[in-house]
């Protein structure tokens, strides 16, 4: 199989994290007999500094060029006194409208070896497998109008929440669509108690969910939400929510693995090639020392390899790998515990590949990409 992946490494750590993700497509396409093609791109503050624009059209036509994206993080605060428009999330933010990004998919699993790196008690965690499904190109980081203005001689500000009809339509159905294959059970978040734009969602949700006579519906309050990720998220399927609701509710599910580090996502695309990243952000603290769990990248690669290629062989190889070098003991510094071996960057990413490969192959295929 012969693909074309973009890759837009970003800035601070997404430069470490998507280099450990590309080597184990390499290694997929060395184990597979694949032919995956790596072509790079700018995006975001390292954009900005390149070529003063945090999205290059050289890279829109990359990415559209290409059969699915493979993102690493943008951001950091050598930009944050910047104009708006020149801000590194405007790179963000724009591929996404470009690409007709209009799903993001953030799965939420329990691994056992990382039990106690959960600042939840084990039986509180344990078996929690759900998948968050969050509108991605409404809501109020797209609504017109938003900016200050001064009135009668105040500042003042002002952000619109603003969504169609076939936007919610489009994202419920696609998280009825993954309930039959899950366990058949979506939670629609809103706040209807309060915004209109919620109550059109709870409307919206009920007539999708006639179409779908073998998968549950419960709606539920953003802020109640919050609280039951925490209190029992074994009681979650598929939770779909706008834009911002799921930006906050997914980082907040993260505290479950323990680690940002630790959680893949994917975008989806309604015509056009789809964009993986790891959910966390360019760590800028830690960019540059090689110390970065790089384990969100490669799951986020294993993704890509499932939804955009079609290789589930390929995908569940690279997720056993993952799971295999975590039951060894194998951590990075953000995951690290008492009796646990802590690698760097490089060191996790290369234990994946070997665990994924076997001793055997590696030794085989050295130097393939030299």
């Amino acid at each position: 199989m012969q693909k074309k992946i973009a890759v837009l490494p970003g800035d601070g750590i997404g430069t470490e994290v998507t280099r450990g993700a590309v080597e184990i497509l390499k290694a997929v396409a060395d184990r597979y007999g694949h032919d995956f093609q790596f072509e790079y791109g700018l995006i975001g503050g390292t954009a900005i500094d390149q070529t003063g624009n945090p999205l290059p059209e050289d890279t829109i036509s990359l990415c559209k060029d290409s059969d699915a994206v493979l993102l690493g993080a943008v951001g950091g605060p050598k930009w944050d006194s910047n104009p708006s428009h020149l801000r590194p999330e405007k790179g963000l933010l724009g591929i996404r409208k470009q690409l007709n990004l209009y799903a993001n998919l953030r799965p939420i699993s329990f691994y056992a070896s990382l039990s106690e790196a959960s600042p939840l008690r084990k039986e509180i965690i344990q078996d929690a497998d759900f998948m968050i499904v969050r509108e991605l190109t409404g809501g109020l980081y797209f609504g017109k109008p938003s900016g200050r203005t001064m009135e009668s001689g105040q500042e003042t500000v002002v952000d619109t929440l603003l969504y169609h009809r076939y936007e919610i339509k489009r994202i419920i159905e696609l998280a009825f669509s993954l309930a039959e294959q899950r366990r058949g059970k979506v939670t629609s978040v809103d706040k209807a108690n309060v915004l209109e734009s919620s109550k059109l969602w709870r409307e919206v949700a009920e007539e999708v969910s006639k179409d779908y006579p073998n998968v549950a519906l419960e709606h539920m309050l953003v802020d109640n939400a919050a609280m039951q990720l925490i209190r029992n998220p074994r009681q979650f399927d598929v939770v779909v929510t706008e834009n911002m609701f799921g930006d906050i509710l997914s980082d907040e599910a993260s505290v479950l693995t323990g680690s940002l580090g630790m959680l893949p996502s994917a975008s989806i695309s309604s015509k056009g090639p789809n964009l993986y990243e790891p959910i966390h952000g360019s760590a800028p603290d830690i960019a540059g020392q090689n110390k970065a769990n790089p384990i969100a990248a490669i799951l986020s690669a294993a993704s890509m390899l499932r939804n955009s290629f079609g290789l589930e062989q390929e995908a569940q190889a690279v997720e056993a790998a993952v799971e295999a070098v975590l039951e060894a003991g194998f951590r990075t510094a953000d995951l690290s515990g008492s009796g646990t071996n802590t690698l760097s960057t490089e060191q996790m990413a290369e234990e994946i590949k070997i665990s994924m490969l076997g001793h055997e192959a590696i030794t085989q295929i050295m130097g393939a990409y030299a």
